[in-house]
């Protein structure tokens, strides 16, 4: 074997992950649409708003289709997503009157519907009714918008070649051949996609295997064709040509049926001067594994849910909530720490959680009826379902709990971390991707049971787990730092050290002068990665894949959005 001629794949790095933003597509439709002309249907478009700061700016619009109240629109909107933001879309629907531009009084509003992207992912599909102003509805009309991510790194194939009774184009030894592989494009046009090694002086070459990605390979589509060259190599670089074959990725996979797949290899100026001819040799690929790469909106749009809980320090050092001084004070005109904090994430959890219904435990209180110290109890006082509804029924319980519980101590969150890993590990034995959970603690101070938590993490690492903390008021919260595995490995006083770093830790008052939205944004940035990494350690797949493709071995790699 010699490597003369090093084997090369333009591809993309296959094994790490996505260097890219998420990007997701969508794709709208609506029904039933108003009919505001006299003469004719109207003639419907969709603009998309996106909001800024406040502010909505028409990001683009689909085309116009004249006469139509179904309409299905051929124009993609295309969005880079991020998991940590809550993305506000707005979808506005118009009869236009000509080429002039929208919003005059001659165009018509036929109607609208507000909703976060991350909506629209954690559905898939989709399906609202149209509002006019005021927010009446628009008759029976409805959009429906489609989801899908655009990953940019969809997997990545393994495949190993040979071939036989190649034409010998030396005179006084065997050819030399090598083997190269084009995608063609939609254009016609050809990009190489691999060249293999050079194996010396011999007819019957086995190629080393190699690996290149989907997307460089065929587009991600199993039916584009690949034009494959054999060559005699030439050390002058005029090398001599063999024979070609076309394939595509759906025929490469035929060999999942235990048969190798075989090509005539063909000269076209022999096959057309020759009478006889029937091929330079055949090539033969010997074998194919397909590594499939999923992305954190794979789980999500595989219907994934993210379970969303909050545990809340109800110790004495946060002050009597009745004064004004109190981290617990309630303020009817201004939230707490607690209260923004809480809303800040869970307004981005909620959208991932289909009943939206959210458990709410509190640590370190004296909690009736006998006014002994909890360090996990449900703040709606119901042990048997400690789940409220929505965030705002979360808000409601803890303004409802703090005049019913001392504020004692100490500061204790073993108990709740070891709980709420026992029920995700319940979910882990499931063995799909069904459930993920989340677990915010805003506490006030520093940890007193640093190394049973640190056992604790250590354990809830193994689960389909994330843990947010942060920390409220102004203490010193340096030995939370420990927690946080991004100055080094998280180990247990034991030292067994995580399996994934769950944990991310922020003091609240590094974000008192920044929108809430900056805050959700730096705990939740590592949450997708931290999901992918837990399904690819467990080889488990999304439950209802994007695009899934005929698989012969299937080996679940993580890629995450970066953020």
């Amino acid at each position: 074997m010699n490597d003369i001629l090093e084997a090369t794949s333009p591809a993309t790095s296959l094994s790490g992950p996505a260097t890219c933003v998420t990007k997701v597509e969508l794709r709208v439709s609506c029904k039933a649409l108003l009919d505001r002309d006299t003469l004719n249907k109207s003639d419907p478009c969709v603009i998309l708003m996106v909001q800024t700061n406040g502010q909505w700016t028409e990001l683009d619009r689909t085309e116009v289709i004249k006469s139509n109240l179904h309409p299905v629109f051929a124009k993609v909107f295309s969005l880079d997503y991020y998991f940590e933001e809550v993305q506000k879309l707005r979808f506005e629907v118009y009869d236009i009157h000509g080429t002039h531009s929208i919003g005059t009084r001659d165009d018509d509003f036929l109607g609208g519907v507000e909703c976060t992207l991350g909506q629209i992912v954690a559905q898939k599909k989709m399906v609202k009714p149209l509002l006019l102003k005021y927010g009446k509805y628009a008759g029976k009309s409805t959009i429906t918008v489609h989801a899908e991510e655009i990953s940019g790194n969809n997997g990545y194939v393994e495949l190993s070649f040979c071939a036989k009774k190649l034409d010998d184009k030396d005179l006084f030894s065997k050819s030399d051949p090598f083997l190269e592989i084009y995608r063609i494009n939609d254009d016609e046009t050809e990009q190489l996609v691999h060249r293999t090694e050079v194996i010396k002086n011999n007819l019957n070459p086995v190629w080393e295997p190699f690996k290149v990605s989907l997307i460089s390979l065929c587009s991600c589509d199993e039916d584009r064709k690949l034009k494959c060259l054999v060559w005699d190599y030439d050390s002058r670089g005029k090398h001599d040509f063999i024979g070609e074959f076309f394939a595509t990725f759906r025929e490469m996979q035929k060999i999942s049926s235990g048969n190798k797949v075989t090509w005539d290899c063909v000269n076209p100026k022999y096959k057309q001067k020759k009478r006889n001819y029937k091929n330079s040799g055949v090539v033969i690929l010997n074998d194919l594994k397909l590594h499939r790469v999923y992305s954190f909106l794979d789980y999500i749009m595989g219907g994934c849910q993210i379970h969303f809980t909050v545990a809340i320090d109800f110790t004495a050092s946060n002050g009597d909530p009745r004064n004004s001084c109190s981290l617990h004070y309630i303020n009817p005109y201004q939230p707490n720490e607690y209260l923004k904090a809480l809303i800040a994430v869970g307004e981005i959890c909620q959208d991932y959680d289909s009943d939206k219904r959210f458990s709410a435990l509190g640590f370190g209180a004296r909690i009736p009826p006998n006014y002994e110290v909890s360090h996990d109890f449900a703040i709606n006082f119901n042990p048997e379902d400690d789940e409220c509804e929505g965030i705002q029924g979360v808000v409601e319980a803890y303004q409802n709990c703090l005049p019913k519980i001392q504020l004692y101590g100490p500061t204790n969150v073993a108990p709740i971390i070891t709980r709420i890993a026992k029920l995700a590990a319940g979910d882990g034995n499931i063995k799909d991707a069904s459930r993920y959970h989340i677990l915010l603690i805003l506490t006030d101070g520093v940890v007193t049971d640093m190394a049973d938590t640190r056992e604790a993490i250590v354990r809830a690492s193994y689960q389909p787990l994330s843990i947010i903390i942060v920390g409220v008021g102004n203490a010193d919260f340096t030995d939370m730092q420990i927690l946080d595995g991004d100055d080094g490995v998280l180990r247990s006083p034991k030292g067994e050290p995580v399996l994934r770093d769950i944990v991310q830790f922020v003091p609240f008052r590094d974000f008192k002068t920044a929108s809430p939205a900056a805050l959700a944004k730096c705990v939740l940035a590592e949450v997708p990665k931290q999901v992918v990494e837990y399904y690819s350690h467990k080889a488990i797949s999304p439950m209802c894949p994007i695009r899934d493709l005929p698989t012969p071995i299937l080996s679940p790699v993580a890629t995450t959005p970066t953020e």
